[in-house]
């Protein structure tokens, strides 16, 4: 047998604007702003798969869980107790537990479908989804410290620090806006996108390299196996990359709403 080796190529997967019209669904209705690609058909796929787990498995909640009630309780709480509660408090943990559960459930699905035979793809590795969570934080602890505080006093205690001669001001507020508004949200999108997209890639030239050594090379048989040894070891550590990424994003959602909360201790 020889295989054909075909150039991997990202173009029409992860770059917006650049999608194959021959590759869309639901075309032609409402101008097109209802299709859909292959990778937002995973996004859906997933985020249903999710959705689906938690209503079924609290759905008649116990008293002592079993089964499916104790992954999804075991999962909720590595969330409550590890994010949550180790950055803002039983209290406020509790409080805004939901989106930050929500989003640390998204992460994990959207990450793990570059790792499931016949995706192969990972949907954080597009910009919009990384992009719309980000927001959802951005959203969330500005909703925060204006709860608390009330916006103008808010604003104040996140961009001025007391105690500073005034001429420095000018200097300071505006690297402390850019640092709180814009940077914050800016980095939660790129940090998601590029470290899902990188090993989406590396992923792919290592199983390329391996189906072109195997099939491709007369008397390169023998590499195929070694690239294949390191394309199962890096699916390994993409496994723990798809846990970590969305432990990050959470953990730095909580972080953020922390500092809303205790924006006065500036």
């Amino acid at each position: 047998m020889k295989g054909e080796f075909h150039p991997p190529s990202l173009e029409h997967e992860f770059f917006p604007g650049q999608v194959d019209p021959n590759q869309l669904w639901l075309t032609g209705f409402a101008g097109d702003i209802f299709a859909l690609d292959r990778l937002m058909l995973v996004r859906i796929l997933m985020i249903a798969i999710v959705v689906i787990f938690f209503l079924i498995a609290m759905r008649k909640p116990k008293l002592v869980p079993r089964g499916i009630q104790n992954v999804g309780e075991i999962a909720l709480d590595f969330v409550r107790i590890h994010i949550a509660e180790e950055i803002l408090g039983k209290k406020e943990g509790r409080r805004f537990l939901p989106v930050i559960a929500a989003i640390f459930f998204t992460v994990v699905a959207a990450n793990l479908p570059t790792l499931i035979p016949f995706l192969n793809i990972s949907p954080s590795a597009r910009v919009g989804l990384p992009l719309v969570l980000a927001l959802v934080a951005y959203v969330v602890f500005i909703y925060a410290g204006v709860k608390r505080y009330g916006f103008g006093k808010y604003m104040k205690s996140s961009l001025v620090i007391p105690g500073l001669p005034t001429f420095i001001h000018f200097i300071v507020v505006p690297i402390e806006f850019f640092s709180t508004f814009i940077l914050r949200p800016v980095t939660l999108t790129i940090r998601l996108m590029a470290n899902m997209l990188a090993g989406h890639i590396i992923l792919v030239m290592l199983f390329s390299a391996t189906n072109f050594f195997f099939w491709q090379l007369n008397g390169w048989s023998l590499v195929a196996g070694g690239t294949m040894v390191f394309a199962i070891a890096f699916s390994l550590f993409e496994l723990m990359i798809v846990f970590l990424q969305a432990y990050i994003f959470a953990l730095l959602t909580a972080v953020y709403i922390e500092l809303s909360l205790h924006a006065d201790a500036h």
